[in-house]
This record gives structure tokens, C-alpha cells and sequence, in this order.
């Protein structure tokens, strides 16, 4: 029988903490080892962050709804208990806190099944040290929803190690920027020369063949050349609703807004393309920006007499 500690977020908290503790002990263990432990420990982690907010994230809906209650804390899940897959954890995780880097949780989660269920190299695609880059980088938003440090995950004496590791991939991302917007910045001079090389005119793409076509979108200046760029997102939040009152004349028009989280930008005038949050975050375009339509508007709260 399942009871309602399942979905305790400090429970979860703790089995996270044992598992990546695990990962980094001492002893001689693979890399394919250590994946493997640190893996399971960011999906605990990533429900245990869930599970702060609500239990009821966290908890595998069933037509009786016994886990529901359980979550809740009235009545006991039964012995086929089963929380929600990793997948959706980290969808939701997305959803609800805005840097976490969906890409990487998914790349790890894959790697891991992989690693377990397949016939490829699982973990062995990337470079260890590039592999801890992103887990820990994917893992400190987990813990700051949390209101934990690294310290508190790991001990005093690992969390150099960790802060290592987060440095080098800080430093990463902000070279791939810099060599990203060069390659943009050098384009865009050939284009206003008139010397681009033919191969490149035929590749050179209009705005709608670089979009995304996320749901939403908006201007932004390019931090490459200065030009007006597209940002583009899928989700939102803050949604609600905005309007005016003339006094003058009586009219009057109202409409929903809400906040759109940027996770793509393009420009068609240099092609630069960001298609990652990291890179959105460290050329300042992380930025929500407002969006309108009515399935954001709020609706009218009634009482009960």
C-alpha cells in the first residue's frame, strides 16, 4: 500500500539526495554508473520540486482516484501505484519554472533508457565532463524552486566540484554566443556588400523559413545586427485580463494578456538563430513579452448566493 509519503517532497528530496550523493561517491565506478544514479536522482528532484508546490503534480491519475486522494492525504494509494513518467515531470517543470532546460533534462532522460533498455552507448554520446556541465546546470534550477542550495545536496566538500562544473558550461554558452553572433555579424557585412558567396545566397532563408512557428511572437533587436529579430515562445503566464472605460464617451472594450516565456529568436537579416534558453538568457532576449487573446481572459468569479 502506497501512502500519502509518496508524494512528500522532502521524502523525494532525500531519495534525490542519496542518489546523487551515490553518483559522486568515491569508489571506482564507471561514468555509465554514475549517469545512471545521477539520472534517476534529477527526476526525483524534479518531483520533489513539484511536489513542494502541489502533491497533486506528481501524482498518476486513475479513474478511482486513489492516488489523487492519496496526494491529498485521504484514504491510500493502492499497490499499483505509479507516479507520472519522467517526461511529463519535466514538462511540467518546465511550465512552472521558467529556466529550467527542458532539452537537457529530455537528452539525459533518453540517454538513460538507452543506456538500460537499448543497444547504443547511452551516457558515452557526449564527453563526461560536457554530460556534468548540463546535468548540473539542468539541476540548479530544481533546487533553487526548492529553496535548496548545492551544499545541501551534496555536502560542503563536493559543492567546488559542482560549482566547477557549472562555470565551465556558463563559459560555454557564452562562446558559443560571442561565436554564433561573429558568424551572424560576418554575414550580414558580406550581404551589405554585396559579396556573399553564391552558396550562401541560395541558403539565405526569409523570416517565415527561419521561424519556428512557436504559438507566439514578437520583435526584438538582434544582438548581432541590430535589426529587428523575431522572438518566439509556446508557453505563457500571468494570464489575465486588460481593458479601458472612455468616461467621455461610455465606451469600452476589454481583452485577455498574459506573459509569453521567449524560447526561440531569428533574424532574417544576419540569419542568426538561437534556439536554445541558455543562449536566449545570456544574450538577453529571456525576457517575457505580452501577448494578447481572448483564451487569456479571466472568467468572471460568481458567488454562491
Amino acid at each position: 500500500m502506497m501512502s500519502q509519503r509518496s508524494y512528500d517532497y522532502e521524502a523525494l528530496w532525500l531519495k534525490g539526495k542519496l542518489f546523487i550523493n551515490r553518483a559522486m561517491d568515491e569508489e571506482p565506478i564507471s561514468f555509465d554508473e554514475q549517469a545512471l544514479w545521477a539520472s534517476l536522482a534529477l527526476e526525483l528532484l524534479g518531483k520533489s520540486a513539484l511536489a513542494k508546490i502541489s502533491p497533486l503534480l506528481i501524482a498518476e491519475p486513475t479513474e478511482e482516484g486513489k492516488n489523487i486522494l492519496a496526494a491529498l492525504g485521504i484514504g491510500e494509494g493502492d499497490g499499483k501505484f505509479t507516479t507520472v513518467s519522467a517526461s511529463t515531470v519535466f514538462k511540467r517543470c518546465k511550465r512552472a519554472f521558467q529556466t529550467f532546460d527542458l532539452d537537457h533534462a529530455n537528452d539525459i532522460a533518453s540517454a538513460r533508457n538507452e543506456y538500460l533498455h537499448g543497444a547504443g552507448i547511452g551516457f558515452g554520446a557526449i564527453s563526461a565532463d560536457k554530460w556534468w556541465q548540463r546535468f548540473w546546470s539542468v539541476t540548479s534550477t530544481l533546487l533553487d524552486a526548492q529553496d535548496k542550495t548545492i551544499e545541501e545536496l551534496v555536502g560542503c566538500e563536493r559543492s567546488d566540484l559542482v560549482a566547477k562544473y557549472l562555470e565551465q558550461n556558463k563559459q560555454y554558452t557564452a562562446q558559443r554566443l560571442q561565436s554564433l553572433i561573429d558568424r551572424a555579424k560576418q554575414r550580414y557585412a558580406q550581404k551589405l556588400r554585396g559579396d556573399l558567396p553564391e552558396k550562401l545566397q541560395k541558403a539565405w532563408q526569409s523570416e517565415m523559413q527561419l521561424a519556428a512557428g512557436l504559438t507566439h511572437s514578437d520583435v526584438a533587436t538582434c544582438p548581432a545586427c541590430g535589426n529587428l529579430g523575431r522572438i518566439e515562445a509556446e508557453d505563457v503566464q500571468n494570464e489575465r485580463s486588460d481593458g479601458y472605460f472612455d468616461y467621455a464617451t461610455g465606451e469600452s472594450d476589454s481583452w485577455g494578456v498574459a506573459d509569453a516565456l521567449p524560447d526561440y529568436f531569428s533574424c532574417a537579416a544576419c540569419q542568426l538563430v538561437l534556439s536554445e534558453y541558455s543562449l536566449l538568457e545570456e544574450a538577453g532576449l529571456d525576457e517575457p513579452f505580452e501577448v494578447q487573446g481572448d483564451e487569456f481572459r479571466e472568467e468572471p468569479q460568481y458567488g454562491n448566493d
